[in-house]
């Protein structure tokens, strides 16, 4: 979760070239810590994801969707995004990527049909910015045309090959409805020729993780730009803790969640991508220390002590990333701030 306190990201930011404004300030900051895709053609598996704890779902009508199944997808999806119960997640759907002749198609039909309860849109294979600015463009057409507020649907932008990763910045930039930069590692190692057919593994004989560059790259571009960045999927669904050491790879630079492909990987991910209660209670600890320390009743100082520890506002920022992961995840915490004895 990006920290508290930041600009929202549905402020146009400096070199952008947005293609509309929200009409009101839309809260960006969703809870990903657990993205589920579900096909968007199995009535099935989309009435199973309503019940389990995963804080973002996808119905997905791209590679989860055969060709043929692809039309008559998008009114599946359409049927459970009004009939569903959703509570407590985010509802996304990953329209096909703008290369194909669907791309349209499936935006008009799903946010026409369902734009009151959807959240955002994801798009695949994003390779530059005007694909991000076609796409807020499409949607601001039918939020005027439907009645919608305009701006509130928000975009995923997935990033799967060597081009797109060269204009992440750019691409980060192009819309104020951006909410994530998600990595797409199958495309992406299909696209730079990696030795691995395993999706998310290192690929043999690289002694280094040769994810990193990647990684920190898209986590730049979206931290620069206030948003989220969301590691991809590992197909390997049963092998959990293959799963966990991949994810736990993510969470250690920064990343704000992970997709998962089955129910088994949700729990995981949720407490992966959530910070241990103790640092939850460190942080939240911290940000009363430092309130106290800088009050007239504390004393106005720049800084103080917690137990043998000095905080001052580096420490305060550096809490407020733990205490926003921990809040969004709805950790309550078990310790409370006394204030020092004069």
């Amino acid at each position: 979760m990006s920290t508290p306190g930041h600009p929202s990201p549905t402020a146009s930011p400096s070199g952008g070239g947005s293609a509309t404004q929200p009409a009101a300030p839309v809260d960006r900051l969703r809870p990903r810590r657990s993205c589920l895709a579900v096909p968007g053609s199995n009535p099935r598996f989309l009435e199973k994801a309503q019940g389990l704890p995963a804080d973002q779902v996808f119905l997905d009508l791209e590679d989860a969707c055969a060709p043929l199944a692809k039309p008559e997808a998008r009114h599946t999806v359409v049927k459970f995004l009004n009939e569903g119960d959703w509570t407590g997640k985010t509802r996304v759907v990953r329209v096909n990527d703008w290369t194909t002749q669907w791309t349209y198609r499936d935006v008009v039909t799903v946010v026409e049909g369902a734009g009151r309860n959807l959240d955002c849109i994801m798009l695949p294979k994003v390779q530059d910015a005007q694909q991000i600015v076609a796409l807020d463009l499409l949607l601001t057409q039918i939020e005027k045309t439907m009645g919608f507020e305009v701006g509130r649907i928000g975009i995923e932008a997935q990033i799967e090959n060597a081009q797109g990763l060269n204009n992440v910045n750019a691409i980060a930039q192009a819309s104020p409805r951006i909410e994530t930069i998600i990595f797409g590692p199958a495309d992406f190692m299909a696209s730079i020729n990696m030795k691995s057919l395993v999706v998310g593994e290192q690929p043999p004989g690289y002694p280094a993780d040769a994810y990193h560059y990647i990684l920190m790259k898209i986590l730049m571009a979206a931290r620069a730009n206030d948003l989220q960045a969301i590691d991809g999927p590992y197909l390997q669904i049963r092998n959990v803790e293959g799963y966990r050491e991949v994810a736990q790879r993510a969470a250690a630079l920064g990343f704000d969640g992970k997709w998962v492909l089955h129910p088994g990987q949700v729990e995981a991910s949720n407490e992966i991508f959530s910070p241990s209660q103790e640092d939850y209670d460190h942080a939240e600890l911290i940000l009363d220390a430092y309130d106290y320390c800088t009050s007239e009743a504390g004393g106005k100082k720049g800084s103080a002590m917690l137990g043998d520890e000095m905080i001052d506002e580096a420490s305060r920022k550096m809490a407020l990333v733990i205490s926003g992961k921990g809040r969004a995840a709805g950790m309550t915490r078990t310790s409370k701030f006394e204030a020092p004895e004069a």
